[in-house]
């Protein structure tokens, strides 16, 4: 089992990287007599893996509770996170217990929302079921629902207890579910690890499962460490994410999260490569890893139509909006662009 440390000023935990750890999730999570355990998952997650959790977890003292929602972007809203609250309520759970998010980046940060703000806060473990969630969305504390206005604009910073990933739930994943992370994986390796990147071209991602999640954790936990609240560095973690996210939107979220970041990245490398803002090659690079793994470099909507549902993002800051974009291939920077210049970027990474 490979552990990262996550040191914040909320608090620091170990994310735990290994095989066969939802089976010890109740151990791992210590002692649960009195304690009672809400388990947040999905309609599609709940099924495989929501019985041997629970099984866990009383194992261990916790006493449980189940609370599924539809699977999905598109129930990762305000009313999704107000029925949640509202079934945290009715079995009285209070701040010393504690729920579990089992599932992928929506799960995450729902029920992460739902603990930070129940109660004014109780602990959350998360339990990431997906690559992507595991490389990703389930370290850091970030959590969060969408508003017709866009992706992830309401939400909070909550710390987890813990996370737990178990390696073995990849192997439910359809292939167009571990592209999604795999694109993940390969931003890692852009903007902080040539080594990934050069794992990643040999394939063997999965063959070594624990050792490169924990390679995409241990960068993420480090950026986190300096910069906990997305002021600064952390935000480098947003490569492809601005136009990505405005690729999901678009779509009403029909292309997942990981697909519209993979042509996020790509626009950005394109134009960074284009406009001289990068040391030389990055786009060629990246694309024949997005290619590699069956991933989308172009994307489906005009430059315009990105940039208009790009600049309802968060990232925005007042007439400046911050890019994530690579100088080398392991390497990169943070790149101040004026809002009325954000089209003719988009433009200038059309493939």
């Amino acid at each position: 089992m490979e552990k990262i440390n996550v040191c914040t000023a909320q608090h620091g935990y170990e994310v735990l990287i290994g095989h066969g750890l939802l089976k010890e999730a109740g151990r791992l999570s210590g002692d649960g007599a009195g304690k009672k355990a809400a388990i947040v998952t999905d309609s599609k997650v709940g099924p495989l893996y929501a019985e041997p959790l629970d099984t866990a977890l009383r194992d261990a003292g916790w006493a449980t509770c189940l609370f599924v929602f539809r699977q999905g972007e598109r129930s990762k809203n305000m009313n999704t996170l107000g029925r949640l609250l509202e079934f945290l309520a009715a079995n009285r759970l209070t701040r010393t217990d504690t729920v579990f998010a089992l599932g992928g980046g929506v799960t995450g940060d729902l029920a992460g929302f739902a603990a930070s703000v129940y109660l004014r806060g109780i602990p959350c473990v998360q339990l990431p079921t997906t690559l992507l969630a595991a490389i990703d969305s389930s370290i850091g504390g970030k959590t969060a629902v969408n508003l017709r206005a866009g992706k992830n604009l309401a939400g909070t910073f909550w710390q987890p207890e813990r996370v737990i990933c178990d390696c073995d739930t990849f192997r439910t994943l359809g292939a167009d579910t571990l592209a999604d992370g795999l694109a993940e994986a390969v931003k890692y390796a852009v903007i902080r690890d040539r080594e990934l990147y050069d794992i990643l071209m040999r394939g063997d991602f999965l063959a070594d499962a624990e050792r490169c999640v924990a390679r995409c954790a241990a960068i993420k936990a480090d950026i986190v460490s300096r910069d906990e609240r997305d002021s600064g560095e952390r935000l480098l973690l947003n490569f492809g994410h601005t136009a990505g996210h405005a690729i999901e939107k678009a779509s009403g979220f029909s292309i997942p999260h990981g697909r519209a970041v993979a042509i996020g990245m790509a626009v950005a490398a394109r134009a960074a490569d284009r406009l001289g803002l990068s040391a030389g090659n990055c786009a060629d690079p990246l694309v024949e890893a997005l290619e590699k793994y069956g991933l989308p470099h172009k994307s489906p909507y005009d430059a315009e139509t990105m940039a208009r549902i790009a600049l309802t993002d968060k990232k925005r800051s007042g007439a400046n909006i911050r890019l994530a974009l690579p100088r080398t291939i392991g390497e990169s920077f943070l790149y101040e662009l004026p809002v009325e210049n954000l089209a003719a970027f988009f433009r200038a990474g059309e493939g």
